[in-house]
């Protein structure tokens, strides 16, 4: 047991001969001052050896290790064989890891970490926020230093100039950091993880994402190179939809993506990650997504992936699905399908032009195929509740066409789960004909709505 939860036990225990009678945790001042102090000591001790790039990692764990060893002795204390351990595996996260959420990135269960604060971390397991008492940091100072690693692993800064930062772990997990002035009781650090086995389409299915007959339809979509929108909120599963689209991309594609910290894990042979770049301490040096996706058009690319269009970049997102480059993606934050037509008109005019509306509708209607509208639901589950056929112009209106909703009627069940699932409308799309003559066909049963769809099995039975 992590001696972080083991002090969270001690401080909840109740007192000798009963519950505590005042409510008020109890702390074990021994061993908690004795790990601050050891800490504060080798952080004194080692200094810029921990920043020192050009020692190897196992040497420096071996110079922490041994000054770990040679305080505890200078210490003296009381600790049982077992305490010892734990207490020089702690120590040892704090110095050469990410501190006390390192055993947080190592559980698989949580999703989402939130750190408001030295003392106060929240975590999100199955889609719930719940605050994990048994993790704190030792001051602010500690946590600052666990932040400015992570945003140095990637080459960035955070600073009172810069207080703000987007940034990566390694295994691709996003992180945002705020630091004072602009973190009143602060500074926050936001860790959004991904799994280090990425999902697949048959996650979603198994998750109730979406069903197999849609599954099926947004690979031939991808397959058959239409552009598609992936919309939703903040913490619906873009990225994560994203990447599974992408994983149906032909391994014989060259394959160009751009986001602002890498996130997508693609396993084709032949792709090329670009990352933008903010501006440096004298404020030159900024590469944009949008200066990244003009780039793009110059690298050949068959397929282009932008983790997420939220500025200019989204006008020539659209000029690159309108010349010839089909079958690319994107993400943009929108509520409806209908949100992220207007959200993309919005975009494009952040691009500095002054175009006429008509015209980026015009450019919209033509550019997109398919858009696939994720929610987060109120039991916490993250589901497509729309795959929408986009099918041109009527008058000055895009019109939109659902092909799969999500049966929001099926109501929930004693748990507060949702029963519903994502059925189709019985309407074939438009491009089903573009797809079949790519040889990519689809059949009736795809489209057929649930209802029916189970009365036609049932009827095949019944014939046997």
């Amino acid at each position: 047991m992590s001696l972080y939860k083991r002090l969270h036990d001690m401080q909840t225990a109740p007192a000798e001969g009963g519950a505590s009678t005042t409510g008020t945790p109890r702390r074990d001042p021994v061993i908690d001052e004795l790990r601050q102090r050891i800490h504060h000591t080798l952080i004194d001790d080692l200094g810029p050896i921990l920043y020192d790039k050009r020692l190897s990692e196992e040497d420096l764990r071996k110079k922490v290790h041994d000054q770990l060893h040679a305080a505890l002795i200078q210490e003296r204390a009381p600790l049982s064989a077992a305490d010892k351990a734990q207490l020089i595996q702690d120590v040892s996260d704090d110095i050469l890891g990410y501190g006390p959420i390192d055993q947080l990135l190592r559980d698989e269960n949580v999703s989402e970490i939130m750190v408001n604060g030295p003392n106060k971390v929240y975590v999100e397991r199955g889609g719930k926020l719940e605050k994990d008492t048994g993790i704190t940091f030792i001051d602010e100072t500690h946590l600052r230093r666990i932040i400015d690693k992570i945003v140095g692993q990637i080459g960035r800064r955070i600073d009172e100039s810069s207080p703000l930062c987007d940034a990566r772990l390694p295994d691709g997990s996003r992180v945002n950091a705020v630091i004072h002035p602009l973190a009143i009781d602060g500074p926050f650090l936001t860790i959004r993880k991904f799994s280090a086995d990425p999902l697949q389409i048959d996650d979603l299915i198994r998750f109730g994402t979406l069903n197999a007959h849609a599954a099926r339809f947004l690979q031939a979509c991808i397959v058959g190179k239409l552009n598609v929108v992936v919309s939703g909120g903040t913490g619906t599963g873009k990225t994560t939809t994203l990447n599974v689209l992408s994983s149906f991309i032909p391994a014989d594609e060259r394959i160009v993506t751009v986001e602002d910290a890498k996130e997508l894990q693609l396993h084709q042979d032949h792709v090329l990650a670009l990352e933008s770049r903010p501006a440096n301490i004298e404020g030159r040096g900024e590469i944009t997504i949008r200066d990244l996706v003009k780039n793009t058009l110059r690298m050949r690319p068959d397929r282009i992936v932008v983790g997420e269009c939220r500025g200019g970049e989204a006008l020539d997102m659209l000029q690159a699905m309108n010349t010839g480059h089909d079958g690319s993606l994107t993400t943009i934050h929108a509520n409806t399908p209908r949100d992220t037509l207007s959200r993309m008109e919005t975009l494009t005019l952040l691009a500095g032009f002054d175009l006429p509306i008509r015209a980026i509708r015009e450019q919209v209607a033509s550019a997109v195929n398919l858009i696939v509208q994720l929610s987060r639901l109120r039991d916490g589950t993250r589901r497509i509740t729309h795959i929408t056929e986009v099918q041109g112009m009527e008058g000055d209106v895009i019109t939109l066409q659902d092909i799969f909703l999500f049966d929001f009627a099926a109501g929930v069940d004693e748990n507060g789960k949702f029963r519903g699932q994502l059925k189709a409308t019985g309407v074939r799309p438009k491009f089903v004909e573009k797809l079949a003559d790519l040889g990519i066909r689809l059949g009736p049963e795809v489209f057929t709505p649930g209802d029916q769809a189970k009365r036609q099995v049932a009827s095949r039975s019944v014939g046997r």
